[in-house]
């Protein structure tokens, strides 16, 4: 049966979109504001040769320890600009607060007094964010102060207390700036804020990905059949990619006919539960804790501990207890954050309170149970489709020598924010419709009466 929706949907034009004024206009403050991000990414850390930090970073390319981090900023990183951290501060604090949010009375009743309780959460995410921030700031002071170029000239012009505040000031200013340039798109732009940021990063250096890659085929580093194969291969992760984000579990759902409200219409309606409910927090979280001892023994190197030497080495990319830790990381975080995104006791609760109930299934305790059986399920297949997705890059960084910037975890976050994207610009021009049609049915009842 095909709902309402789905019959406005198949008939959008491009007539819609010329009419919806609203889209329109939060298209173009979301290109505005990404257009400002990545401006302010190209202003440098004061009191640093970026010359020396930047042939640092070349040393890590093609699946180096920082070259995951790199991308994901933009090249902010390796260019040692105020938006070095990104986002990425503001996606930790908030993943740690909803994980808190399960596990502590106080924030399960904030999530539950719905808005007033989301800007209460949404205030401590921000000052967690600014403690995360002063505190990998700092680390990044330090390592850039042991960081020396091949000629043993320091990478800091004026190392000291000084330096160290300056760097801490300027990083926690720029991530601050993102994250407030992330909500706003979120709040008057089209799509979720800090995906699109992290998004925009990743399309920025994908040209010159695609171009190195194609330079590597011209002087023979890749065989020509072998680079024949790498295109048909990323054109096929792409199109399994959108396949598999966009792959849902609809379970049926029946409502009383006087509690839908619809007279004689059908009562039937569905919940859909994704396949990747998780999204792509999984990959980037895991990625983020295996980096940690790597990326510290990269900048203070000789001066590290035995121990976390040991450490790093066990996690590198290249080593198999790497790939391991990695994917059972994958699968835990999968997991994790899909109890948090998805309450089984608290929809099989509204469902009973709306007078809804899963045919053959009793209504309460047994539909959270059923609706937790369902989500694990598919929620292994899920996890399973990330883990192979994601260790991609490293069979064709190692294999191929690919550049990263090409590889599952990248390809994951580009064709889930597009999706996400295009799925929410749908919505709005669905919603335009759905004007449409009030106003006219309205017309028609003022006719009548006439």
């Amino acid at each position: 049966m095909v709902s309402l929706a789905e019959k406005l949907a198949s008939n959008i034009t491009f007539d819609d979109f010329k009419k919806a004024k609203d889209l329109k206009r939060r298209i173009l403050f979301t290109l505005f504001i990404l257009i400002l991000y990545r401006l302010g990414s190209f202003i440098p850390l004061p009191g640093v040769d970026a010359s020396i930090v930047k042939s640092f970073f070349d040393s890590q390319a093609n699946g180096g320890i920082l070259s995951m981090f790199d991308v994901f900023t933009g090249g902010s990183l390796s260019r040692m600009t105020i938006f070095a951290l990104n986002i990425m501060p503001y996606i930790s604090a908030s993943i740690i607060i909803s994980l808190m949010a399960t596990i502590t009375p106080s924030l399960m009743e904030l999530k539950k007094e719905g808005e007033s309780g989301r800007e209460k959460m949404n205030q401590y995410t921000r000052y967690l964010t600014v403690a995360i921030c002063m505190v990998q700031a700092y680390g990044i002071g330090v390592g850039l102060e042991h960081l020396a170029g091949s000629n043993g000239v320091s990478a800091v012009i004026n190392p000291g207390f000084f330096f160290k505040f300056s760097t801490i000031v300027s990083l926690l200013g720029g991530t601050m700036l993102v994250m407030w340039m992330g909500e706003q798109i979120t709040a008057h732009g089209i799509g979720q804020g800090s995906s699109l940021i992290i998004f925009i990063g990743i399309i920025a250096n994908l040209p010159s990905a695609i171009v190195k890659t194609i330079e590597l085929g011209k002087v023979g580093q890749i065989q020509p059949l072998i680079f024949l194969l790498i295109i048909i291969l990323l054109v096929a992760v792409v199109l399994f990619v959108v396949f598999m984000e966009l792959a849902q579990r609809r379970i049926l759902i029946h409502y009383p006919k006087q509690a839908m409200g619809m007279g004689g219409q059908s009562n039937s309606s569905h919940l859909p539960l994704k396949l990747n409910t998780a999204g792509v927090i999984p990959p980037i979280f895991a990625g983020s804790l295996l980096a940690i001892p790597a990326m510290l023994t990269s900048f203070i190197s000789d001066k590290s501990p035995e121990w976390l030497r040991f450490i790093a080495g066990q996690l590198n990319r290249q080593s198999p207890t790497y790939f391991v830790i990695y994917a059972a990381l994958i699968i835990f975080f999968s997991f994790f954050y899909t109890a948090i995104q998805f309450n089984p006791e608290e929809t099989a609760e509204n469902l009973k309170n709306y007078g809804g109930f899963i045919p053959g299934i009793r209504p309460g305790k047994a539909t959270a149970e059923y609706l937790d059986y369902v989500l694990t399920r598919i929620t292994v297949v899920g996890s399973i489709y990330l883990v192979i997705l994601c260790l991609l890059p490293d069979f064709m960084i190692d294999k191929f020598g690919v550049p990263f910037y090409l590889g599952g975890t990248t390809l994951l976050i580009v064709c889930n924010v597009i999706t996400e994207t295009v799925a929410q610009i749908q919505s709005y021009l669905i919603s335009g419709q759905y004007q449409g049609i009030i106003k006219n049915s309205n017309k028609i009842k003022r006719r009548f009466v006439r």
